[in-house]
């Protein structure tokens, strides 16, 4: 297979039939009017095609605001595939093609991609993370079970030693991984360059100390110049972990910090609600995060069951296991990453997430429901780990707390959230 496929719910006064030929031509060969140099042997060779095609509604009226009107506004299904030779594999040019134009189609009422498929060629110049679940356990001396981390807390506002000394308390605690708020990068108030010298001697000290190497996740998130040196920073002070913003930053941005740095990327995905909250327009995460996972995102943050956010936990499920889900349709590299489960996380959630993955192989960040624990921090990891391995052995959660005290103590302390998996 060497065509590129995009997926998307659409709707259209025109009917979706219509609606698809004009995205088909809008991406590749047509333009608004027919012209000499569109022959059929170019649209042939060029033109995209419509693979698919299924009518699944109908409304009275448009879903978005459109130029074009109808007595009836046609919803469905189509898949579009693409000739890899008109653009190649570079992927700001695959995303000008399958999430261009066709957005702002007069006869396109509604539009959301859903789906992307790529051919293995992709690999060959996209090698996507450089280290996933394996080399994250291997950067920790080869630990064991679900990651549990945490956030700095307040996200911002802390100075360089006031940070060093939260991240002494969580080292000392038995915490497996932290990472900066997104909202903390180089302000005057804890610049970068202090912060990462200050954090490091902390955890350096307590790796020397104990051998377990706490992953910090650095948020690098800056021009593409300032990442790299950003990088360097890091290296020279033995910071295994860079965090990036990735809709921030871009798929070129993204790809720069892979080809510089020997670091393992923790993508966040702030602001990702722009594009996936509407069921009318967007783009859903499945399909995008094969784009950061192309680009070097070894993590991939999904939200978290029963979070704070709106999206119903079986989008958060499917988000999960997308990033866990080999990404060519023909074979070849897997380019697997971590989802990392976070917001309004407590000892109930870790379960329902091994669960539905499976696997040991995310990260499991919780703020308050480590920081609340009523006999204090260290308190907090005990009982999110020992609810990892009560996930690990199949044992209930209320069952291992009775040889658990840690445990015990958060089941009191924590409300257990409704958690529906059903769509």
């Amino acid at each position: 297979m060497n065509r590129i496929t995009a997926t998307y719910e659409i709707e259209s006064p025109v009917g979706i039939a219509k609606a698809s030929e004009i995205m088909a031509g809008e991406q590749s060969t047509g333009t608004f009017g027919k012209i000499a140099l569109e022959t059929d042997e170019l649209r042939a060779r060029h033109g995209a095609t419509i693979d698919s095609l299924t009518v699944t509604g109908v409304n009275t009226s448009p879903s978005l605001p459109t130029r074009a009107k109808g007595e009836n506004y046609e919803r469905g299904v189509v898949t579009i595939s693409w000739p890899i030779e008109n653009l190649g594999t570079a992927l700001p040019n695959l995303m000008s093609t399958i999430a261009g134009n066709l957005f702002e189609l007069a006869e396109v009422s509604a539009i959301r991609m859903t789906d992307i498929g790529l051919p293995k060629v992709f690999a060959e110049t996209n090698p996507g993370p450089a280290f996933g679940a394996d080399g994250t356990r291997a950067a920790m001396g080869g630990h064991i079970g679900p990651l549990i981390g945490t956030i700095i807390k307040p996200c911002v506002g802390l100075g360089p030693d006031e940070t060093a000394t939260l991240v002494s308390t969580l080292v000392d605690a038995g915490i497996d991984f932290i990472k900066d708020d997104e909202l903390q990068a180089n302000g005057s108030h804890c610049p970068f360059s202090e912060r990462v010298e200050a954090v490091m001697r902390m955890i350096n000290s307590h790796s020397e100390r104990t051998g377990k190497k706490v992953m910090y996740a650095f948020n690098i998130t800056d021009e593409i110049d300032q990442m790299k040196r950003n990088l360097d920073l890091l290296s020279a002070h033995d910071a295994s972990c860079a965090m990036v913003c990735v809709n921030s930053v871009g798929l070129s941005g993204l790809r720069a910090v892979r080809d510089h740095g020997d670091q393992i990327i923790h993508g966040h995905r702030a602001g990702w609600g722009l594009y996936s909250r509407s069921p009318d327009i967007g783009i859903s995460f499945p399909a995008w995060q094969k784009l950061w996972r192309l680009a070097g995102a070894d993590h991939l943050h999904v939200n978290g069951l029963a979070s704070k956010f709106t999206e119903p936990d079986p989008v958060v499920a499917e988000s999960a296991k997308s990033v866990q889900t080999p990404l060519f349709c023909d074979g070849g590299a897997d380019h697997l990453a971590m989802p990392v489960f976070s917001s309004a996380q407590t000892i109930w959630q870790i379960e329902p997430a091994r669960s539905l993955l499976g696997n040991d192989d995310f990260i499991f960040c919780a703020g308050g429901g480590i920081m609340s624990h009523p006999s204090g921090v260290g308190a907090g990891v005990v009982a999110l780990r020992q609810a990892g391995e009560a996930a690990r052995k199949g044992i209930s959660i209320k069952e291992f707390a009775a040889i658990a005290p840690e445990l015990k103590a958060a089941l009191e302390c924590f409300k257990k959230p409704k958690i529906n998996l059903e769509i």
